[in-house]
């Protein structure tokens, strides 16, 4: 992940440079790489570079032929090939950036060049010549962005991909809505993503189609693997990122088998090839991957208290596939020691993301450390099939589907939040294919009938079923049968039941009756329910000032009276699950 800063319309943008720059630098972690920055009229753009593609070339801000138009972008466009090869006016590229593409699009389409993305992204691009600021958002929010705007300053609008560059500045903070685009122009944000899902009184009634799904996702690994830099998988043995590890496997293994002709691969291309996106790492036409980094074993990863379910079934599922496995054991007090910095990265109090993000926060720091750069994860999948324990009480398929499409229009709250952040805080960056648009239009547009749980269907069985090889004539089994259908753990939980019980006992430790009874007037009704909550809450309050706390929205599971969100809580769970991993 990279970091963007910019500010349209300062007052004395070069006066304020100085102070943008030192905003900027509140997120270098994002991008250690190289630092950026470029003032035309009254705005500034700063960037915070983390390369994966375009590696020599692609430096930050972007800009077109006579420098008119200026881009900043986090993110990864995927079909940047595509958009090379299929543009309606030639366009000079000056980089190798993948991220380059949008110039041409904005200059081609205006305000709907983010509906011509495939990838995850946030943006500022200005205008010289139109005094115009453009901003934008990936569809679902797998990048994270903000908006702010400041009384001393009221012409003036801020962006930043954290909290921590606006709130010294701004007076009023907003998440940037996922899958829009704001006009300086007119000072609108509008919705440039449109799926049929979106509106969840449209419940589908499509029959699910296994082997389409199992294709889709496939697809949206592959695309997920451009990179010229070292990456991996992180794997908890659970379904998801097993999936996911499972497919990178034998898309690095194919790659392998392809590059026989390594000169070839090599060679540089020439100019005008470049312009149409050939010899660029990217997506074909066919949905192939192109020049691509490959490695000679794939690296996998996994984090757990010593003991751990998820370290057990990932070492199981990594000795299955033949990746070269890293486990990372956490005691109890790393874990505890580090849930201020986790707080300051994350800039959320949310129970389930903290506890989550903690042993992920740590794990990166090590995958970091050992030269890697981007990890495929599985997030996303529990939200599109309903894979949560709790969806065992949907009432009916409407009420199914309706809580499938709240969960994933909210991810940047929560698991796309965790994701990024707690990678980014060390300068790796994570790549999430259950969230790729193809493939949530697919996923989505699925009868929820077939994804209900039911006394014959465990959770995500349509997932399962449609990477159960048993029944197929060559029978290659993409994962064991008992990790295949392995019960859903939460993150938080697979890491070691103990962790979330040293949680709640410390909180008991820092949190009295009396404070629970008389909670901060500044919290308002956002109060909570709980004191390990409320132990996050002060840790965030002492980083940042109480009007962060709109930007903050709490996890909590539907049909179900529990305060704790743990998966372990739901009545559903079944504990002899427990002694059989």
């Amino acid at each position: 992940m990279c970091g963007i800063f910019g500010c349209h319309n300062h007052p004395d943008v070069h006066k304020f440079k100085p102070t943008a720059l030192k905003l900027a630098k509140q997120i270098r972690h994002r991008g250690p790489d190289w630092s950026g920055n470029v003032i035309s009229n009254n705005t500034i753009l700063c960037h915070e570079r983390l390369s994966i593609v375009g590696v020599e070339s692609g430096a930050q801000p972007l800009t077109n032929a006579d420098e008119s138009i200026v881009l900043a972008v986090n993110g990864e466009i995927y079909n940047h090939r595509l958009v090379r090869k299929h543009l309606n006016h030639k366009y000079h590229f000056k980089t190798h950036s993948d991220c380059e593409v949008i110039i041409p699009l904005y200059m081609e389409h205006g305000l709907e060049a983010p509906a011509h993305l495939d990838g995850m992204f946030s943006f500022i691009l200005y205008d010289k010549t139109k005094d115009r600021t453009i901003a934008a958002r990936d569809p679902i929010g797998i990048t994270t962005l903000y908006q702010g705007w400041s009384w001393k300053e009221p012409g003036a609008v801020y962006f930043a991909s954290e909290l921590k560059c606006l709130h010294p500045v701004c007076d009023k903070i907003i998440p940037f809505p996922p899958g829009h685009v704001y006009d300086s122009l007119t000072g609108e944000t509008t919705r440039y993503f449109k799926p049929k899902w979106w509106d969840p009184t449209n419940v589908p009634s499509t029959p699910v189609d296994l082997k389409a799904l199992r294709a889709a996702l496939e697809k949206s690994v592959r695309k997920r693997l451009m990179a010229e830099v070292p990456f991996g998988v992180l794997l908890s043995g659970g379904l998801d990122s097993s999936l996911v590890a499972s497919i990178a496997q034998r898309e690095n293994l194919r790659l392998q088998k392809e590059a026989a002709d390594k000169e070839k691969l090599n060679q540089e291309p020439d100019a005008d090839a470049v312009d149409r996106g050939e010899g660029l790492v990217g997506i074909d036409d066919d949905g192939s991957l192109s020049t691509s980094t490959y490695f000679p074993q794939l690296q996998s990863f996994s984090i757990g208290l010593p003991g751990s379910p998820d370290n057990k079934a990932a070492l199981e599922v990594a000795k299955f596939l033949g990746t070269k496995h890293h486990v990372m054991t956490f005691t109890i007090e790393d874990g505890l020691n580090a849930l201020s910095d986790v707080i300051y990265h994350l800039e959320t109090y949310d129970v389930t993301t903290i506890r989550a993000s903690t042993p992920m926060f740590l794990l990166s720091r090590k995958i970091k450390a050992m030269g890697v750069k981007m990890v495929l994860s599985g997030e996303g999948s529990d939200e599109i099939f309903g894979g949560y324990l709790y969806f065992h009480a949907a009432p009916d398929k409407e009420a199914f589907h309706d809580e499938t499409v709240r969960r994933v229009k909210n991810l940047h709250y929560a698991d796309c939040l965790r994701a990024n952040k707690s990678t980014s805080a060390w300068g790796l960056e994570a790549r999430v294919p259950f969230l790729d648009k193809e493939f949530l239009a697919l996923a989505m547009d699925i009868d929820p009938a077939d994804k209900m749980i039911t006394k014959e269907k465990m959770e995500k069985y349509i997932l399962r079923k449609a990477f159960d090889t048993s029944d197929e004539p060559d029978n290659q089994p993409y994962l064991p049968e008992n990790i295949l259908w392995r019960q859903k753990e939460q993150f938080s939980d697979g890491v070691g039941y103990g962790w979330i019980d040293a949680l709640k006992d410390n909180a008991e430790l820092h949190v009295s009756d009396a404070m629970m009874a008389n909670p901060k007037a500044e919290w308002g009704t956002d109060v909570p329910d709980t004191k390990e909550g409320y132990w996050y809450r002060l840790m965030f309050d002492e980083l940042f000032p109480p009007r962060c706390g709109s930007t903050v929205q709490r996890w909590t599971p539907t049909w179900s009276q529990q305060t704790d969100p743990s998966g372990r809580a739901i009545a559903t769970h079944e504990h002899k699950y427990d002694n059989a991993v």
